[in-house]
């Protein structure tokens, strides 16, 4: 399905399935940038800490040299002297590192990443990704890279050159000193330049991302359908609860004090108990085959049956099952349920 198809913004659901892939929007060269400038701050404020230790070590090896001790401790005081100085570098490689990609997309740890795919293995995918549009943009912005660094490196490069001729007179500190500044200059540049361009590519990344995730109208609406549920299970389901509800509802019509209706077409059967009611509650209705079995039901468990037109067609409309007559038909419901008193016995 073609990109100009996929007109609609991703859905939360397309996002989180993205992410949950590992799918984010990323540029790989925003870490390396970092890690680069931030080993160039750490040795512009360690270098003379650097410097002195290493200049211990090369005395103590030297004034030692010909302890068998000594030599015999070699390997265990480099190791020392490199976890002292290393491992500080180390922790803050890895700290720059997870930042890196913190602040592109958040805090994201999933195993997808970790699936093989074999589709790497498939030679003609190979090729297709070779020349894919995604391998020309590489290619592209690789070009671009290289023209941006040949514009920062040149011209110090060629200030380098044109006072080589001077450096080999300098005494071996200053030399030191002079090769150590330029360089720091040059990789403080790159690393400012990368800086820069990490940002604009990861702002394309982005846009790309963005791209990808747009959805076509279909995919919209199947989505949406698998969200809220396939109509006709939902239909099922809402059928299913009908059943229930109504077998519930006739399982309340032998407790209830007279069934109203109208006669044949409409049925209402009510409930009245002075002690815990404040007014008489439809336990049942229906209209049609329903009426018809509320009927039946009401005369196998002797329960009376009072045909009262307007009375029944009102309460079908105005009250639902398990809700209390209004006050509006106390008076009309009252009669109906005195006749039924007096026609068992009971006190009205």
């Amino acid at each position: 399905m073609g990109a100009e198809d996929r007109t609609e913004e991703p859905t939360p659901r397309r996002r989180e399935e993205a992410r949950r892939r590992g799918e984010v929007a990323k540029t790989r060269e925003l870490s390396s940038t970092l890690l680069l400038l931030f080993s160039l701050l750490f040795f512009y404020f360690t270098y003379r800490s650097v410097y002195r230790t290493f200049g211990d070590l090369f005395v103590y090896f030297l004034g030692n040299a010909y302890s068998s001790e000594v030599r015999q401790q070699t390997l265990m005081v480099v190791l020392y002297v490199l976890a002292k100085l290393l491992l500080p570098l180390f922790i803050l490689l890895v700290a720059v590192s997870i930042f890196s990609y913190v602040i592109q997309f958040g805090f994201l740890f999933t195993t997808e990443v970790f699936t093989p795919k074999f589709d790497f293995l498939n030679p003609i995918n190979g090729l297709k990704n070779l020349f894919s549009k995604k391998a020309f943009v590489e290619l592209a912005k690789a070009a671009v890279k290289f023209v941006f660094v040949f514009a920062v490196v040149y011209p110090i490069i060629k200030k380098e050159i044109l006072i080589a001729p001077q450096l080999f007179s300098y005494e071996p500190g200053p030399f030191f000193a002079h090769i150590f500044k330029t360089a720091a200059v040059l990789v403080f540049k790159v690393g400012m330049l990368f800086l820069f361009l990490s940002i604009l590519d990861y702002g394309f990344q982005k846009w790309e991302y963005e791209q990808s995730l747009k959805m076509t109208k279909e995919e919209v609406k199947e989505e949406l359908k698998q969200q809220e549920g396939d109509p006709q299970v939902k239909a099922r389901i809402r059928r299913i609860q009908r059943e229930l509800a109504r077998r519930r509802m006739m399982q309340e019509v032998p407790k209830a004090d007279v069934v109203i209706t109208n006669p044949v077409e409409i049925a209402v059967a009510l409930k009245y108990d002075a002690e815990r009611m404040d007014a008489p509650i439809v336990v049942a209705k229906g209209a049609g085959e329903l009426a018809k079995r509320i009927r039946e039901i009401a005369k196998k468990h002797g329960v009376p049956i009072v045909e009262n037109r307007a009375l029944a067609r009102m309460l079908y409309k105005m009250v639902e099952v398990g809700e209390e007559i209004p006050e509006a038909l106390y008076k009309a419901v009252a009669e109906v349920l005195a006749y039924v008193y007096r026609q068992k016995g009971k006190a009205a």
